[in-house]
């Protein structure tokens, strides 16, 4: 059975960090691309940030960019999100997703992956 599953959440104060991991049950991530999302309460869903595959393409929300950083450890079968300086707004439940492709590309675009994890609840607050 192909899970993926988030961890990592909780409640940080602003300016604080959290990393999140998504790891992958019952198959390899080796030749997935892999995507973060987050929704927050009455609004739509919207990408964080992708990586490829091969770890050579990542992608930036203009959002999060220089805070967030996304990495992937094979050996692990884990994708990690880093978010640093956190600020009341990244509050949402984060979901990550996945893609099999051969190409080295990611799309922050929640169409194109085929599977999802279940959510982690980030909240910033003071």
């Amino acid at each position: 059975q192909v899970q993926l599953v988030e961890s990592g959440g909780g409640l940080v104060q602003p300016g604080g960090s959290l990393r999140l991991s998504c790891a992958a049950s019952g198959f390899t991530l080796d030749y997935y691309a892999i995507g973060w999302f987050r929704q927050a309460p009455g609004k739509e869903r919207e990408g964080v940030s992708c990586i490829s595959s091969s770890a050579g393409s990542t992608y930036y929300a203009d959002s999060v960019k220089g805070r967030f950083t996304i990495s992937r450890d094979n050996a692990k079968n884990t994708v990690y999100l880093q978010m640093n300086s956190l600020k009341p707004e990244d509050t949402a439940v984060y979901y990550c997703a996945g893609r099999t492709t051969v190409q080295a590309m990611c799309v922050m675009s929640s169409w194109w992956y085929d599977y999802w994890g279940q959510g982690t609840q980030v909240t910033v607050s003071s």
